[in-house]
């Protein structure tokens, strides 16, 4: 079984993945380590359990959004079977908030990076 050292918060992790998944590992550590970073920067005097746990749940977080988001989308009606206005107004709020959501990923992750 492969294994891939990653690093967050400064911190070498030998993590053990599936053959072929290294790249994916490395990729997902990138992610959680700029989070990580930004927290460290925002609460400095924060240990490194609470800053990973903080990164943990802004994850769970953005998880079960888009599960909530997939699970209004796979009860809607399908395309011309006439969807009501008020769910077009549902499926066009949960959208924006969704957009919202990645927007402000997007903006803490290119923070971390500067």
């Amino acid at each position: 079984m492969p294994q891939v050292t990653v690093t967050i918060n400064g911190r070498a992790y030998a993590i053990a993945c599936d053959p072929g998944e290294e790249d994916r590992i490395r990729q997902l550590a990138r992610g959680i380590d700029a989070r990580v970073t930004g927290f460290a920067k925002d609460a400095p005097q924060a240990g490194e359990a609470r800053l990973l746990v903080m990164a943990a749940l802004l994850l769970a977080d953005e998880l079960g959004e888009a599960k909530e988001t997939v699970r209004r989308v796979r009860a809607m009606p399908p395309p011309g079977a006439g969807m009501a206005a008020a769910e077009e107004a549902a499926l066009a709020s949960g959208i924006d908030r969704l957009a919202q959501r990645i927007e402000t990923v997007a903006a803490r992750l290119e923070a971390s990076h500067i």
